[in-house]
């Protein structure tokens, strides 16, 4: 984020820059941050209990459950790498958390809806299954549309309310650092309140209102949102980029294409990455090969993914355990 006097390079539209003293900040900041809680309670209040209400109203056997739920939860766990490529590179986060939204709401209406729908058995039956294939259908059709939906919430948000401080200035830069910690503390806050409240509601009241609740609370995450949009801050650093899936990707392939060539101390990197402030790294030096035809930082950032490989195992393998 640029700087030129009290305007900023961090806004919807290059010709019209945001003020520092009318935009962002904390003003949008904590408004987000209140986004994002409403936003756990509907996603929590819904994931917490679903064997419950597979193997209960749904009659469905505690394994099919457990394999129902583990495909869902995978599918919610896939989906923000792809809606994340979609932000980056063509809508902005802003656009990919409206879409998003009300994806998430439509989700929860269905499913909501597909609570209402009266059992098949005249009392519950514990042999048998009492839900007719139309609740079915659309409980698990309104699940994956809450899947797609959370999918682009959930890599924009919290970044979308990073984007309301200016990195370069130091009063705000740790403004971010504090932001950072609310909206987690925020986020652990109305997780726990999830499954106090939203628990009791499903389990002791009915499951419409269960699955009604967490709906309300989307609609308020939008409402809230958008009550902010006159002070956000919209990073346009995205804009004249490659896609970084793209820029990385190319990096790989230009090493394999050049892993026959030596002498490559003749080719140098771009005269403007001598400003930057980060320097070629000794790690991974088979990836310099790419620099034929890729820039310095394009290599660096190709050798960043692959050091975050060990941790990305590391939690693997602690995911697959818990």
């Amino acid at each position: 984020m640029a700087i030129t006097g009290d305007q900023l390079e961090n806004t919807i539209s290059p010709a019209k820059p945001a003020v520092r003293l009318s935009s962002g900040g904390w003003r949008s900041a904590r408004l987000i941050i209140f986004v994002e809680m409403a936003e756990h309670f509907a996603y929590y209040g819904i994931s917490s209990n679903l064997i419950t209400y597979l193997t209960g109203p749904l009659g469905q056997s505690t394994a099919a459950a457990a394999a129902n739920v583990n495909a869902w939860s995978g599918t919610v766990s896939f989906l923000p790498l792809l809606w994340g490529f979609i932000a980056d590179s063509f809508l902005g986060r802003f656009c990919t958390i409206l879409i998003a939204s009300c994806l998430y709401i439509l989700g929860l209406g269905l499913l909501s809806f597909s609570s209402m729908i009266p059992s098949q058995c005249g009392s519950p039956n514990q042999l048998v299954s009492c839900a007719s294939q139309l609740q079915v259908t659309l409980f698990f059709c309104s699940l994956y549309i809450i899947a797609v939906g959370q999918g682009g919430y959930k890599p924009c948000i919290k970044v979308f309310g990073a984007d309301q401080f200016d990195g370069n200035d130091p009063t705000e830069a740790k403004a971010k650092s504090s932001y950072f910690n609310w909206m987690m503390f925020g986020s652990c806050a109305s997780i726990l309140t999830t499954y106090v409240v939203s628990n009791y509601i499903q389990e002791n009241l009915s499951w419409s209102l269960g699955f009604g609740v967490p709906s309300g609370f989307m609609l308020l995450s939008l409402f809230l949102f958008l009550l902010g949009i006159k002070s956000y801050r919209f990073s346009n650093a995205r804009l004249g980029n490659k896609n970084p899936f793209a820029r990385i990707g190319r990096v790989f392939v230009e090493a394999v294409k050049n892993r026959r060539k030596r002498d490559l101390d003749k080719y140098n990197p771009n005269e403007t990455l001598l400003l930057l402030p980060h320097q070629d790294s000794k790690q991974f030096r088979f990836l310099d090969r790419a620099a034929i035809s890729c820039d310095l930082v394009e290599i660096e950032e190709a050798k960043a993914v692959l050091r975050l490989v060990p941790i990305w195992m590391t939690s693997l393998v602690y995911a697959i355990v818990s």
